[in-house]
């Protein structure tokens, strides 16, 4: 600093620092302690003052701290119940007829086929997080009709009821109003369209086998409208006029040209489902149909890559398509998709078919998952089964001798066909050869049937002689199915279904943490109308209300509900589909003595 300069920050003395600080530097040169002389109180004014400085900095602090809990909590929501905020997907899974001993099949067929260690799970397995109990009102045994009502309404029914209450009033389900509240929809099946599953998500009826009507509904011709923005499965029989080749239809209604009057693109067939490019880009809605019934099952499919897409294949296509669609919308999508014919392999009492349809539905899952990863959009995917099918036993008693415990699912892995396919091969070459001699037929049966088909090279005279006595393709399925269950030591309880809980399953258990344990069917409907935050109660209203207007008169000139015929008193515990009823139909007019299936 110059000379004669003063610091910029000097402050100017005063008598009384003079002094102390001379009495400070006396202190520090002696030791001893400097006297304090008091000093003057401050005023009440301070410390009213500081009083309300300190207040105002605590109640800033609690409002911060109010704000960041408030904050977290939202950001945990879907952690804590299951909901998360904003945009959202949900992917609903159901493995019809699929109970916990199909897994244990599955698992150690592709263990052993494939020489893999014990511990090398399905994908399935490496997500289970509970069960549920699958009763209907009317049966501890439930059906498929009763078990979608119950996942699509969130209420029990009866047995054959399609999104009915036990009153036969119509309740909202969770794609309706997941439609009306801005979602986009979809549903997948590797079974007809119409059948109880996807039906219930989509349309109301009384009776399960009112599949005309429901294919009606499931294209737009519904008290709400059009709800589902994509189809994609089998059953085209049904949308067909009974004037045309392949309808079976009991009327000449063109479901297919109603469905085009309501804005649905149409593919029928193997190039128009690869026309769509994997969902991208798609015209919704859509309507796709490539089976007069149902896609074969998946053993027989791969076979007919050409003709039928995969279960996996529609997925992936639904999910593009649905994604891309709702890419600039507030709102995700909800998306139904089904491994159906777990369910007819059950039924059949086929092992084959079984651990096909069941690999078939574990990649499916896989590719969700997968989907889920990738997609910037926030969602979660459940997966049950509406009931077992079958009563199915990994383990087989032959004998009264005590039996060993082995199954042998090497066995399986023998076989190239299902069951079905195989009986209906024996029905087409009996019309094609009509002349041909007993003998010649029991070589075809034996060489080509059962040795190229199942793998069976030890077939006995009276394993021939049943299918050759019983040469329709019901029961001649059924002894297929035996043949081949007896030797890989597989056991079943029934062709029907059975009261077994069934597994759950979730992508991430964290977001579907009310489902963890043991629940009844309906608390996964509940789930689903959380997790999308919908309000069914007033989309039955709007059924109830706007319901009456699709009534209309028999030639009779009877009043027909627009939810069908009431079934007959005492029926409800046996309505069943048209497949369902071939196995009945032909159950109660087979020799008893056809062959030992189940036993």
């Amino acid at each position: 600093m110059a000379r004669g300069e003063e610091p910029l920050l000097q402050r100017a003395s005063s008598d009384a620092s003079d002094d102390r600080n001379i009495e400070e530097e006396d202190a520090l040169l002696t030791g001893r302690q400097p006297s304090r002389r008091p000093r003057k109180a401050y005023s009440w004014l301070f410390w009213r003052e500081v009083g309300l400085f300190a207040w105002a900095l605590i109640a800033t602090a609690a409002v911060i701290l109010l704000a960041v809990l408030y904050q977290h909590q939202q950001s945990t929501h879907s952690v804590q119940d299951g909901t998360p905020n904003g945009k959202r997907n949900l992917i609903f899974m159901v493995s019809d007829g699929m109970g916990p001993t199909s897994l244990s099949l599955t698992r150690s067929f592709r263990q052993a086929h494939s020489a893999l260690a014990p511990d090398d799970v399905l994908v399935l397995d490496k997500h289970l997080i509970g069960s549920s109990r699958t009763r209907s009102t009317s049966s501890l045994i439930t059906d498929s009709a009763a078990g979608a009502t119950a996942f699509s309404c969130g209420f029990k029914s009866y047995n054959g009821a399609i999104s009915v209450l036990p009153d036969h009033s119509p309740c909202g389900t969770v794609l309706e109003a997941a439609k009306r509240a801005g979602y986009m929809t979809g549903l997948v099946v590797t079974t007809r369209i119409t059948d109880a599953t996807p039906a219930c998500f989509a349309a109301h009826v009384n009776q399960r086998e009112e599949e005309d009507k429901i294919a009606e509904q499931e294209v737009g011709y519904h008290p709400l409208g059009n709800v589902v923005d994509l189809i994609l499965g089998g059953g085209r029989c049904h949308f067909l006029p009974n004037t045309t080749t392949g309808s079976c239809r009991r009327d000449d209604k063109n479901v297919l040209l109603m469905a085009s009057n309501k804005g649905f693109t149409y593919v029928a067939d193997r190039a128009g489902f690869d026309g769509l490019n994997h969902g991208s880009p798609v015209k919704l809605p859509l309507l796709g149909l490539f089976a007069g019934e149902d896609i074969p099952y998946e053993v027989d499919r791969r076979n007919m890559e050409d003709v039928y897409p995969s279960l996996d294949e529609m997925a992936q296509t639904a999910l593009k398509a649905l994604s891309e669609a709702t890419k600039d919308s507030e709102k995700g999508f909800f998306l139904m998709i089904e491994g159906s014919r777990i369910d007819h392999a059950g039924h059949g009492n086929d092992p084959v078919a079984q651990v096909h349809e069941v690999l078939a539905y574990d990649k499916a899952f896989a590719s969700v998952l997968e989907f889920l990863d990738k997609d910037p959009t926030d969602g979660v995917l459940v997966g049950t089964s509406d009931h077992e099918t079958g009563g199915l036993a990994t383990a087989r008693q032959l004998h009264e001798a005590y039996p060993e415990y082995l199954w042998y699912p090497g066995v399986l892995a023998n076989a190239s066909h299902s069951s079905e396919h195989l009986a209906y091969q024996l029905r087409d070459h009996m019309a094609a050869h009509d002349s041909e001699s007993s003998e010649d037929l029991k070589t075809y049966i034996n060489e080509v049937l059962l040795q190229q088909g199942l793998g069976v090279y030890d077939a006995t005279g009276d394993e021939i002689k049943s299918i050759l006595h019983h040469p329709e393709p019901w029961p001649a399925s059924y002894v297929f199915a035996d043949i081949i269950s007896r030797r890989a030591q597989v056991g079943w309880s029934t062709h029907g279904h059975s009261a077994v809980d069934v597994n759950i399953y979730a992508s991430n258990p964290r977001k579907a943490k009310t489902l963890i344990g043991n629940h009844e069917n309906t608390d996964i409907g509940e789930f689903i109308r959380m997790y999308l935050d919908l309000d069914l109660k007033a989309i039955t209203k709007e059924l109830k209300a706007k319901g009456p207007a699709f009534d209309t008169v028999s030639e009779d000139g009877e009043k027909v509900s627009w939810m069908g015929k009431l079934p007959d008193e005492g029926r409800e515990l046996n309505t069943l589909d048209h497949y369902h009823g071939s196995f009945k139909r032909e159950l109660e007019h087979r020799d008893p003595g056809a062959c030992a299936c189940g036993s």
